[in-house]
């Protein structure tokens, strides 16, 4: 007689070992997890210490304008607890307004951190809504390619500089979903799916995303990785909080690779108050 509790071990074992192997890849380095985080707004180092381990987080990225990571030697060192033999440091430019602040900005990184190429760039264009100015994100993006950085760029939801910026050699792309640190989640999901669908390169959302279902939605349109930090790190609970965005990223992923039913157009049976059947016809919307 056949073992069908078995079967379905079995099963279920190989999907596991399939999602083991779907594994997201920056410039050439595999990594079992597909969210990325910030590590400002914390508290202390402990609690972003604590939040960033219940993430599952493998890629941490770090404003080198803000927190300490040997620039200050009489300050605390964020290394000290978010150790690179641990965790991929990921130095980014917040704060910069200009290519050349932010190109600046990563050299000083690189020495920092022993000839560490892969960056993150932002370059800002404006103090209120954080929006970048894509003008000179551009111009800073080809200098750090030059220079043999692995650049990985925040940029806006606009396809046509998303490709450009795979043009000049960037690692990876990240279109805003909305504004850094609004949480209005993803306001254009149409551009977001077009990025998606041309892109070489992975494709991460940065910023807006404010709740877990919103980081379900970003994996189930396809996109590679999601990248947060105010989400996590304002919630009331950033450890739990950090521990429940893990789980949406792995959901929104299964969900995108398990593929979703189509949509159909149906007709709803529904028996009325005296005894009768209409049938609501779902296309027009009106009784059949």
């Amino acid at each position: 007689m056949t073992d069908f509790r078995s079967l379905f071990t079995v099963d279920c074992s190989l999907f596991t070992v399939h999602l083991q192997m779907d594994q997201l890849v920056i410039a050439g380095k595999p990594y079992s997890s597909r969210l990325l985080v910030g590590t400002g707004k914390y508290k202390d180092f402990a609690q972003t210490r604590e939040a960033i381990e219940a993430s599952g987080a493998q890629i941490v990225t770090v404003a080198i304008r803000r927190t300490n990571i040997g620039q200050n030697p009489g300050e605390p060192n964020l290394l000290d607890v978010l150790t690179p033999q641990r965790y991929t440091i990921l130095p980014n430019t917040a704060g910069c307004y200009s290519a050349q602040d932010a190109v600046r900005t990563l050299r000083l990184a690189r020495e920092l951190l022993d000839g560490h190429d892969l960056v993150k760039l932002e370059v800002l264009g404006d103090p209120n809504t954080l929006y970048p100015n894509m003008v000179e994100t551009l111009s800073a993006a080809e200098t750090l390619v030059k220079e043999g950085f692995k650049v990985m760029v925040y940029t806006s939801d606009d396809p046509i500089i998303a490709r450009q910026l795979e043009q000049i050699g960037c690692v990876a792309v990240m279109p805003l979903a909305s504004l850094i640190g609004s949480g209005m989640g993803i306001l254009n999901p149409w551009n977001l799916q077009i990025i998606i669908d041309n892109a070489t390169v992975p494709v991460l959302v940065d910023a807006g995303v404010g709740t877990a279902s919103d980081a379900a939605i970003a994996m189930e349109l396809g996109c590679d990785g999601v990248l947060m930090n105010t989400a996590i790190a304002a919630a009331q609970d950033p450890v739990l909080m950090a521990s429940a965005m893990k789980k949406a990223v792995q959901a929104g992923r299964e969900a995108c690779l398990a593929g979703r039913m189509p949509k159909k157009l149906y007709a709803a049976v529904s028996s009325s108050p005296a005894g009768g059947v209409i049938a609501a016809s779902a296309s027009r919307g009106k009784a059949a």
